[in-house]
């Protein structure tokens, strides 16, 4: 719900103006229809995307036989569920496991969404390999990290439990048809779950991909639906302020769209913060293309008022009764100062149900005001073609491409456009060439840690306090399923400083499941992500740098002291 907090000030008018010109078009009622011309002349990738719209009354049905597995997966004494997978197939269930939690007696739910091999070494040593399911969740079928995953770990499956018996601990989401759909009957997995296919990954939230894992940690799934569907009963309505989904995506659009706020700031109370990351993702891939975009900023370490500058749009979502850590006067402050503040308050943590259709039907209606199509993706492929350029080469030549550094100092190697004496001067230049209105992307090609999460959010807010611009934080490869999309597809206006670095060690991507030979490892695969993006962003003509570092810990300490 929108609470009497919400406060728009000088652009209430322009919004109302909005909401009538939707009204008068029908945009609403048109979408729900599944009209593909709210959104453009051609229905592909349009008219069979919006399966979303009936998810929530849809998968009560599939609710028996999901228990069933629940109920017998527990019996088996499972205790960790493991998902592979990347963007729409894994940031729901993050959410779901992170603010919902596992119930007694069912097993816990982590995510593997990075293929850093410290990463995935991590799981493999802490898991018993007998007792843990795997999820392998991909829409396509064949994302190359959701494979290179199941390809690691059916193999350690196989060395712990035997190869007759390891297909029982895996679980396939994906499309009729996938190629992971064949894999899992090649494989024996213990089930496959088959989603609709007019559902695109950001929006599949609320279908198998999202409800499947959440059941198997007993998440009363029944009542998230049943929230889900009481937020659609409100979002059928003819554009209004009693319709919230068209509210919130005409605000979006239109302040974005001409009045140049187009960076969506969440605020969010700890239990609520995983919500942050999938709505990133929701909304900067539906968004961000045909050089315009909405830029969601999630999880940005709260400042003063004067660190935010005019271009941005705040969110506050909070849950009833939980502390705030100073967001309240921090959120009054930026009210009156001018800035457009919404404020949402939950008062259940299963209202995410409802809130995640919302977004859903505001992001899509967002679309119709910024004049693109919000549920393809044209700049996607860019940085994974130039990744499998990269990884060609090296089965060619035995090695990477790598390109000459620009400078090299202090155990630290700089990429960059231009010449630099220094490391602290190329790194410096590149940032202070930030103007108002950019934004500052530091995207993270390192093991996801919790002391490294830690040191770049310092850097960040840093940057953030010093520049007034928007910062946004992500580790590769898991934002190019994300954020990706935006970076190649907006007005250029972000600077992206991307962060590599050695890896003590590797592990090894089977060429087959169950086959020990092996042509690549996890750390060729990142590394080719990186150099895959970082040619992609240069391609589009985006302002980049790379830094690369020899050991994490200490590379980034010196690069947060340059940086202050």
């Amino acid at each position: 719900m929108i609470t009497a907090g919400t406060n728009l000030g000088e652009y209430g008018a322009a919004v109302d103006r909005v909401l009538d010109e939707l009204r008068e078009n029908r945009v609403v009622e048109r979408m729900w229809e599944g009209d593909h011309t709210v959104w453009g002349p051609e229905p592909e990738e349009i008219a069979n995307r919006l399966g979303w719209l009936q998810s929530p009354e849809s998968m009560q049905e599939a609710l028996p036989e999901l228990q069933r597995l629940a109920d017998a997966v527990r019996e088996e004494g499972i205790e960790h569920i493991l998902l592979l997978g990347m963007g729409g197939s894994s940031l729901a269930p993050e959410v779901f496991g992170l603010a919902l939690g596992s119930a007694e007696g069912h097993p816990d739910l982590a995510v593997l969404d990075s293929t850093d091999p410290q990463a995935v070494l991590a799981h493999a040593q802490r898991l018993d390999m007998s007792r843990t399911l795997f999820i392998v969740s991909t829409k396509s079928g064949g994302t190359v990290e959701t494979f290179s995953f199941f390809k690691y770990f059916y193999n350690r499956v196989a060395e712990a439990i035997g190869r007759e018996q390891a297909g029982s601990r895996f679980v396939a989401i994906t499309d009729p048809g996938s190629g992971l759909a064949d894999t899992a009957e090649k494989y024996s997995f213990r089930a496959t779950f088959l989603n609709d296919p007019n559902i695109g990954g950001r929006y599949s939230a609320l279908s198998n991909f999202g409800i499947v894992p959440a059941t198997l940690i007993g998440v009363d799934a029944a009542k998230l639906l049943e929230n889900a569907r009481g937020a659609a009963e409100e979002c059928r309505g003819p554009a209004s302020e009693d319709n919230p989904g068209a509210w919130l995506g005409a605000m979006m659009g239109e302040l974005a769209r001409e009045h140049g706020r187009d960076k969506l700031t969440f605020f969010a109370s700890p239990s609520l913060e995983a919500f942050g990351p999938w709505v990133e993702q929701l909304i900067a891939e539906s968004t961000g293309k045909d050089g315009v975009g909405i830029l969601p900023v999630a999880e940005e370490p709260k400042g003063s008022q004067d660190a935010y500058d005019d271009d941005r749009v705040f969110v506050r979502m909070s849950l009833r009764g939980e502390e705030d850590g100073g967001t309240d006067s921090l959120v009054r402050e930026l009210r009156e100062r001018g800035h457009p503040v919404v404020e949402i308050v939950l008062d259940s943590p299963y209202d995410l149900g409802g809130e995640m259709f919302r977004w859903e039907v505001a992001t899509a209606i967002s679309g119709e005001r910024l004049g693109i199509n919000p549920f393809d993706q044209p700049n996607v492929e860019s940085a994974k073609i130039q990744a499998r350029k990269m990884v060609a080469e090296y089965e060619e030549k035995g090695e990477l491409p790598e390109p000459e550094p620009t400078v090299v100092e202090s155990g630290l190697a700089v990429y960059s456009d231009g010449k630099a004496e220094s490391v602290q001067e190329a790194i410096r230049g590149f940032i202070d060439g930030a103007k108002p209105g950019d934004y500052l992307s530091l995207q993270a090609y390192l093991p996801p840690k919790d002391e490294t999460s830690e040191t770049l959010q310092a850097m960040r807010a840093g940057l953030r306090d010093r520049l007034k611009v928007a910062t946004t934080l992500g580790y590769g490869p898991r934002f190019l399923h994300s954020t990706g999309q935006l970076h190649k597809g907006d007005g250029g206006n972000g600077l992206f400083l991307q962060i590599t670095a050695d890896h003590p060690r590797d592990a090894d991507i089977p060429d087959e499941a169950g086959d020990e030979a092996a042509t690549l490892t996890f750390g060729v695969l990142v590394d080719a992500q990186a150099l895959g993006d970082r040619q992609a962003l240069l391609d589009a003509k985006r302002r980049v740098v790379r830094v690369h570092l020899d050991d994490v810990a200490g590379g980034l300490g010196r690069l947060g002291n340059i940086l202050a």
